[in-house]
């Protein structure tokens, strides 16, 4: 048998008060949509014990202690890594001998449950501090100050493989009809590498990028690409660009041309990608891609340029709208990445 959804404390008391104004337990459980043997030992309980509240269950006691309990996730608050095996050793070595189902349950009442580590850039030193620095300069810009940047960057779109993944509604034994897969090939099938940019106004220019991209490259796409995205975006005059400090941006062939072109740079911090709002769009587009299923190179180009012109130009503003909370979660942070 199901088990059943306890009621409220708020309509056990709902019971108690109809009770005590002459109502049948029938009429009780027909105004609250609650059964009738429910309502009856309700209003027996209270006539015991003279409360609604859960009394104390019977059950065997817990297997570890409060004080073993408290060992183990001071242990994991100190080192997340450490595997159920190390901690049923170290309540073995203390007296308890427990299953590590036991361990993942008590962990989890304390509110811990075992999760994927997420793969987040390497931040030294001097990238934290490089972070926090940019994070307090900014916090307090305007936001009309983020409206006049062109954000940019580069992406890797494969073919058919982790972008490629979706959710699919089955039966229980229909996992592997072709309806309910996603077909692969070996190495991936290939992918493709793009350029794009974009502002608070919308989407700019995407370029695919067919030979290793260098210095020389660079410029090229961004004389042919970004000048014209400025263009069609109507950006103000004074409007910043901004790009990581990938070496092929920093470059001093790269730097001689933004200042010959009067390019306003951001200065930007080393291994932020958390503090670039393309990297949603990025995002966005794949999960786009992946549902259309391209099936060649060829194809895979020509959806990732129809679906890049449809991203809505609302999605671009609120990305740009919101930005000072990346900020501001830099610095809780302190410095280190965070879930943008």
């Amino acid at each position: 048998m199901a088990k059943t959804k306890e009621l409220s404390k708020d309509t056990r008391n709902k019971i108690v008060d109809l009770h005590q104004a002459g109502k049948t337990e029938s009429a009780i459980g027909k105004q609250l949509g609650v059964k009738k043997s429910t309502v009856g030992a309700i209003i027996r309980k209270w006539k015991t014990y003279k409360t609604t509240d859960n009394l104390p269950r019977s059950g065997a006691p817990r297997k570890i202690s409060p004080r073993g309990v408290k060992m183990i996730t001071r242990t994991v608050s100190k080192n997340p890594r450490t595997t159920r095996g190390d901690l049923a050793n170290d309540l073995q070595r203390a007296g308890t001998k427990v299953t590590k189902a036991t361990i993942s349950n008590t962990l989890r009442r304390q509110g811990l449950k075992s999760c994927s580590a997420r793969r987040v850039p390497l931040l030294k030193p001097g990238h934290v501090r490089a972070r926090l620095k940019f994070a307090r300069e900014h916090l307090d810009d305007p936001e009309e100050d983020w409206e006049n940047v062109i954000w940019s960057d580069e992406t890797k779109i494969e073919l058919f493989g982790k972008n490629s993944t979706c959710r699919v509604w089955r039966r229980k034994n229909a996992k592997l009809h072709p309806k309910n897969t996603i077909p692969t090939v070996k190495h991936g099938g290939g992918n493709i590498m793009l350029w794009g940019c974009f502002s608070a106004n919308g989407p700019g220019r995407l370029i695919r990028v067919k030979e290793r991209m260098n210095g020389a490259m660079y410029r090229v796409i961004l004389s042919k690409s970004h000048l014209p995205s400025a263009r069609a975006l109507k950006m103000k005059r004074g409007w910043v660009f901004q790009h990581d400090n990938d070496p092929k941006h920093t470059a001093r062939a790269t730097k001689e041309w933004l200042h010959k072109k009067h390019f306003k740079v951001l200065e930007w911090p080393s291994q932020s990608p958390d503090l670039n709002p393309i990297e949603n769009l990025w995002r966005e587009l794949k999960i786009r891609v992946a549902q259309r299923q391209p099936q060649n190179i060829t194809a895979l180009e020509e959806i990732c340029m129809e679906e890049w012109a449809k991203l809505p130009a609302t999605v671009c503003k609120n990305l740009v709208a919101t930005y000072r909370k990346r900020l501001t979660s830099v610095i809780a942070n302190k410095g280190y990445i965070t879930k943008y």
